[in-house]
């Protein structure tokens, strides 16, 4: 029987992963017993045997939850020399990339599978967006991608015209921000990149063939390579490190990735004309980044840097464009005689002769009579002046492109190619109308304290201070790269802090004072960012305040009132606690979403979420079909951070999947059913939700504002010490000592109680409240009807699912508080029972059982690693070790990349 809570996505999703479970397992033993000999290789038998020790008694201490058993795991982890406990680290953290990998490939496996089913149902019933079109399989639509299904909700609800008219309104803007969080070095990045390389190949080789022994013998290679590259960076990363490493992601999977999801909203929209018709689906991606722009607590980024991020993702945005033109031109040999040419590409190649005669000659005699050649190849030497600053020959930005491209299109509509004009010319177009000549649109973002002692400065006269002056700078870049690369390339400035409308009009009197009246030329859109409970609460007063701004009023006229707001998770998580900053960030999206209704604002409420559920992370497309009715209208903007953008971004199988599942949910967060079914969940559990608000606030406040809390915390976890791993260019605090949580930034809060086997950010407080609620009946009515607490239940689980309360108490009692440490354990233990008691199951993660199966595999791994953190750590704290560089230090900086890997967060 299946389980009642059990959704048909999980049901299905188990039947393909069943089918393709022998090969994973069958990946994750390769893989492993490759490890194994280059472990014997390295260190002989004693290493091997030595992790082999502390597996099988990490596993029995798992599975017979035996203290005895714990007890033996901990004297073996204690009893290795210094030297032999890094290789053992070493080992763990090798083999949960190892791990990671095959995970990674099994997914998409169970992607390729569901393409080929949806591919068969799809020939066998028809895709056509009609009313009531049934679908021919309603469980597989809900693994789809959900677009489908997604597009034949709207359509049922709506109506054909109106639900294409939402798919043309559609936007999808993940920004990549300016703090990773990624753990990992890019050496080893790569190492495993090149190893899931030969993954992929092995699979398509037939048992026994000769080739399988030589990527073997390569793999052995890679891993080997793998477990000799250090696994700690010795510097920091620079902020244009952090751009380069984020262009990977562009380079390798979003640039061709983007066109293909387009293409296939376009064949689902008009199946009988797919690849013939022109496209009506829209370019909906918008890639946003803070990398390089973001200076918030960041003071290695400066003006300098933003102008040499932009000008790092156009080079490799252009280079895309260029190249992909000269390949679609070399292919476009259509004859002037069979596809004659428009008046307007005639006159377009005239004008391109007069333009660059040389280069139109050189090209016109290798293409003498295909003038739909000629133009896109000369089209591709005028985006490479473009990229190389050639201001004769360049565009003067990708507007013009697009007018160049779309009469090529028209041309050869014109002389009846249409495969070609609405094939791989349209997915140029798309790129072109995605990317622009920037890739990302760069973000600035900066605290409002900062702003406010510029201005002090510049209204009392006198010379400018150092920090004002690269205030100033930051302007006149601003005005700099919209005048290179297009207003689109920097145009918004996100304001940290923002608790007066003051705040906003700071930033148009420093602009005025850095630009003189050219600031007036310059595009300039204020965003502010609520971030603590406080600031969420007053977010409408501010924001009716902000509408009496003349700046504000004239930048609403330009854009057709459109207008952003932030929303910062991690902030009010710290502030109130992980309860009650979803409540309240519930609360202030639906208030925000009627202001702007009444304002008649199109609004974009952009969430500044974490990858880890403490500061707002989860499975993204849950929360976006709970949020209030009315907040999300097809426009979703998030942040995607550290691991989170390589787990998304990182294999284009995936990479499409994702895109697809953020854009069926934006679609499918604005229909009338998920909004009535919002709006009355919302009025139903107002009181429920006051309650847990109300307890979980409390119960939080009584463990972050006790006594001591801020040094205690340092003691009971490896705080400090994450601030020695070289993640990020981003300090990890904002001053030199942590006295109160005020001190101390987001990523480290979630990263260290991670590390520490608690989890304590993401769930901290729910116990209590459910237990202040008291009615199961109720709770358990709102888990089956209530979207968001549905979706705030099976997050808190997830995150519990990963913590340990024996490796926990260990690490709190390397703290001299019982009483906090008491209460940690308390909370833990009463979460766990009331989880248990609304969804009805023992199991923390009876929604989703896959990835329950995937952390009991995991955990007794992590454990082992836990067991060697706590080792060094006592040994720290016990004053054993006094520099960064000792023994104890560097094992707990390997175990620290360690447990990130084998949990899969960070910060």
């Amino acid at each position: 029987m299946p389980n009642p809570t059990e959704s048909a996505y999980d049901r299905v999703r188990e039947l393909v992963v069943s089918d393709i479970d022998a090969q994973f397992r069958a990946d994750v033993s390769l893989l492993g017993g490759l490890l194994g000999t280059i472990l014997t290789e390295a260190g002989g038998q004693g290493l091997f045997d030595d992790v082999e020790r502390l597996r099988h008694a990490a596993i029995h201490a798992h599975e017979t939850r035996d203290d005895d058993a714990l007890a033996e795991a901990e004297r073996i982890a204690a009893a290795f020399d210094p030297s032999r406990a890094e290789q053992v680290a070493r080992a763990f953290t090798v083999y949960f990339h190892l791990v990671n990998l095959a995970e990674e490939h099994q997914r998409v496996r169970i992607l390729r599978a569901r393409a080929e089913q949806r591919e068969r149902n799809s020939r066998a019933a028809g895709d056509a967006i009609e009313p009531g079109a049934a679908a021919s399989d309603p469980a597989q639509d809900d693994i789809d991608g959900s677009l489908s299904a997604t597009i034949r909700v709207l359509v049922d609800e709506v109506g054909v015209d109106e639900a294409r008219a939402r798919v043309a309104g559609l936007r999808f803007h993940p920004v990549l921000t300016a703090h990773p969080t990624e753990a990992r070095r890019r050496a080893i990045a790569s190492a495993i990149r090149r190893i899931g390389e030969l993954i992929d190949e092995r699979d398509d080789l037939a048992p026994g063939d000769r080739t399988v022994a030589e990527l073997d013998r390569r793999l052995l290679e890679e891993i080997e390579i793998l477990w000799r590259t250090a696994p700690i960076r010795t510097t920091r990363p620079t902020p244009l490190d952090e751009v380069r490493t984020a262009m990977g992601v562009f380079d390798q999977t979003l640039f061709e990735v983007v066109p293909q999801v387009y293409r296939s909203i376009d064949d689902r929209l008009q199946p009988d004309a797919a690849g013939r018709g022109a496209t009506i689906a829209p370019a909906f991606l918008r890639v946003g980044s803070w990398i390089g722009g973001d200076r918030d607590g960041n003071p290695y980024v400066t003006s300098e840097i933003t102008r040499e991020a932009a000008g790092i993702a156009a080079e490799h945005v252009l280079l895309g464009l260029e190249r992909a033109a000269t390949r679609i031109g070399r292919t476009l040999t259509l004859d002037a005689q069979d596809t004659p040419p428009s008046e307007a590409l005639t006159a377009l190649l005239e004008a391109q002769q007069v333009l660059a005669p040389k280069v139109t000659a050189t090209i016109g005699t290798r293409a003498p009579h295909e003038p739909h050649r000629r133009v896109l190849l000369v089209i591709a030497e005028r985006i490479a002046a473009t990229r190389r600053g050639d201001a004769g020959l360049s565009y003067a930005g990708p507007e013009a492109l697009l007018d160049d491209l779309r009469v090529l299109q028209d041309s050869l509509r014109h002389g009846g190619a249409l495969r070609s004009a609405n094939g791989e010319l349209q997915h140029l177009i798309w790129q072109a109308e995605t990317f622009g000549f920037h890739l990302a649109e760069l973000e600035v973002r900066q605290h409002s304290k900062v702003h406010r002692q510029a201005l002090a400065e510049i209204r009392a006269g006198g010379e400018l201070g150092e920090m004002t002056e690269e205030v100033l700078a930051v302007f006149r870049v601003i005005a700099e790269l919209q005048q290179r690369y297009g207003v689109r390339t920097v145009r918004r400035y996100i304001v940290s802090f923002t608790q007066s409308p003051e705040d906003l009009a700071n930033v148009y009197e420093l602009a005025s004072a850095a630009l003189g009246d050219a600031a007036d030329e310059v595009a300039i859109d204020v965003v502010p960012l609520f971030e603590t409970f406080a600031d969420l609460e007053a977010s409408v007063d501010i924001l009716d305040r902000m509408l009496e701004l003349d700046r504000v009023q004239a930048r609403l006229a330009a854009t057709g009132r459109k207008l952003e707001v932030m929303l910062g998770y991690s902030d009010s998580s710290k502030d109130v606690g992980p309860v009650s900053a979803t409540l309240a960030l519930h609360d202030a999206q639906a208030r925000i979403a009627d202001w702007a209704e009444r304002n008649d604002i199109e609004l974009t409420l952009f969430h500044g979420r974490g990858g880890a559920l403490g500061r707002g992370g989860g499975p993204a497309n849950e929360a976006v079909l709970a949020q209030p009715a009315g907040s999300v209208d097809g426009r979703l903007k998030i942040t995607e951070q550290g691991e989170v953008i390589f787990a998304q971004y990182g294999d284009p199988a995936i990479a499409r999947r994702h895109l697809e599942q953020m854009a069926s949910a934006a679609l499918l967060a604005g229909s009338p059913s998920n909004e009535a079914r919002n709006r009355a969940a919302d009025e139903r559990f107002a009181d429920l939700a006051t309650t847990l608000d109300e307890a979980s606030r409390i119960r939080f406040h009584s463990l972050v504002k006790a006594e001591g809390f801020a040094p205690w915390f340092a003691d009971v976890t490896p705080m400090e010490e994450v601030g020695h791993l070289a993640l990020g260019s981003r300090p990890a605090r904002r001053g030199l000592s942590v006295e109160s949580l005020d001190d101390l930034r987001a990523i480290p809060w979630v990263f260290s109680w991670s590390q520490a086997r608690i989890n304590l950010a993401a769930w901290f407080g729910l116990g209590t409240a459910l237990e202040a609620v008291g009615d199961e009946a109720l709770l358990r009515e709102a888990y089956a009807e209530w979207p968001l607490f549905t979706a705030m239940i099976d997050n808190f689980s997830m995150s519990l699912a990963k913590t340990d309360e024996r490796i926990a108490a260990r690490y709190l009692g390397l703290g001299d508080r019982d009483d906090l440490a008491a209460l940690v354990l308390d909370e833990m233990r009463l979460t766990k029972a009331w989880l248990g008691r609304v969804t009805q199951s023992e199991e923390l993660l009876v929604a989703r059982p896959v990835l329950a199966k995937a952390v009991r595999l995991r955990s007794p791994y992590v454990d082992a690693l836990s067991l060697l953190q706590l080792r060094a750590l006592a040994a720290v704290r016990a004053g054993e070790a006094d520099l960064p560089s000792d023994d104890h230090h560097r094992l707990l900086l390997l175990t620290v990349n360690g447990v990130a890997a084998g949990v899969q967060n960070t910060g």
